[in-house]
């Protein structure tokens, strides 16, 4: 899951800021240079994205990310799959925290009560 999101943040970095590098990425999205390497071929591979090279650059490996129109279509997919898996995780927490507590409401109620004069 953690993919889904690390696509939808690297999509909407590249939707502001088609000249980002690689390396900006990693510093703005805090993962590695791999991961991000291996995200922008992944999506550029299925069409999500379209990589361009700087036609009047000296840095000879500097791109332009732009997202395709089914890129675009896409991220709104991945979106609401990861949004769905995050409700389904928050849903599991709540029903963990309730539990939880009814453990610990148990435990004080089977506990003697000791008053001050006992010590």
């Amino acid at each position: 899951m953690q993919n889904l999101e690390h696509t939808i943040k690297l999509l909407d970095h590249i939707k502001q800021n088609p000249n980002a590098t690689q390396r900006e990425l990693v510093e703005e999205l805090d993962i590695s240079l791999g991961k991000v390497n291996f995200l922008i071929q992944s999506l550029a591979q299925t069409g999500l994205i379209k990589l361009e090279r700087f036609k009047k650059s000296d840095n000879k490996k500097g791109y332009l990310y732009l997202i395709t129109p089914k890129g675009i279509r896409e991220k709104t997919n991945i979106t609401r799959n990861y949004l769905e898996y995050k409700l389904d995780e928050y849903e599991t927490i709540k029903k963990d925290i309730r539990e939880l507590k009814a453990y610990l409401d148990e435990q004080n109620s089977e506990r003697p009560h000791t008053s001050q004069n006992d010590s």
